[in-house]
């Protein structure tokens, strides 16, 4: 009877285990998909989305640096007419000043030297790079969310301005957010890197890469650009360089990919 009794429970109690065991991998099923669901959409909006709006807004930026210089103290107008232009955007003065006479046409390098520095995170150049088909303004800083998110590239603060003696150094972003560096690794020596500050133009020409280095290895934008970690990657002599860094490998951030170049005489 005892054995009989257990067989009964036994057999009453199977299907509802059953049934508890299919809704419960139901459920995690249910769970599995929405969350890949959800993950799909954040990739979505990582990768495709925040491109297209960095690349819109960094587009717009562009053209409005553009109209701005034009008929500008320092635009294309003012240069035709042997005033130089101030190179950078100038801080706001107070009282006015008298009137100077005109100062002798100075060497884009002399008028980079002595420019005013741009307000923080404001875009005062634009980029190009004809290989790259790439055109990107550049702003002070390298704050994520006031510029690199914005598909800027950015100024490292204490590096030399455009056309300077010294290291005019740029971080932007490889992947998401306009990605403007993301093809960097295809420069070859000899490719054209311009930079456009209000009426002057400064060409440099890529001279060396690195391919890979670390985070913390401060020395490829220095005022001589050379590495720390690889000391025989980089230059030795002072100069006018350029310096473009960003994330490799693609879609990480362990490494910085360097390209070096040097202001075409």
């Amino acid at each position: 009877m005892r054995d009989h009794i257990t067989g009964v429970v036994q057999g009453r109690g199977g299907p509802a285990r059953r049934d508890v065991i299919a809704r419960t991998l139901w459920v995690c099923a249910e769970v599995i998909t929405t969350v890949g669901v959800v993950v799909a959409l954040l990739v979505v909006h990582q990768v495709w989305w925040t491109n297209r709006q960095a690349v819109a807004a960094a587009r717009e930026q562009v053209r409005a640096l553009e109209r701005e210089w034009v008929g500008s103290p320092g635009g294309p107008a003012a240069e035709a007419s042997g005033v130089p232009p101030s190179g950078l955007p100038s801080a706001p003065s107070g009282d006015a000043e008298p009137a100077a006479p005109p100062s002798p046409p100075r060497s884009a390098a002399a008028t980079a030297r002595t420019a005013a520095r741009p307000a923080r995170d404001q875009a005062y150049a634009v980029l190009r790079i004809p290989r790259l088909g790439l055109v990107v303004p550049v702003a002070q800083g390298v704050d994520k969310r006031a510029v690199l998110d914005k598909g800027y590239a950015g100024q490292y603060p204490g590096t030399a301005r455009p056309g300077a003696q010294g290291n005019f150094a740029l971080a932007g972003h490889r992947n998401t957010h306009g990605e403007p560096f993301r093809y960097i690794n295809r420069l070859r020596g000899g490719d054209e890197l311009i930079v456009d500050v209000q009426g002057r133009r400064y060409t440099y020409v890529v001279g060396k890469t690195l391919n890979e280095t670390t985070e913390r290895d401060t020395g490829v934008i220095a005022p001589v650009p050379r590495s720390v970690v690889k000391p025989d990657q980089g230059y030795s002599e002072p100069g006018p360089y350029i310096t473009l860094t960003t994330c490799t490998p693609e879609y990480t951030s362990k490494y910085r990919l360097v390209v070096w170049g040097t202001l075409k005489s």
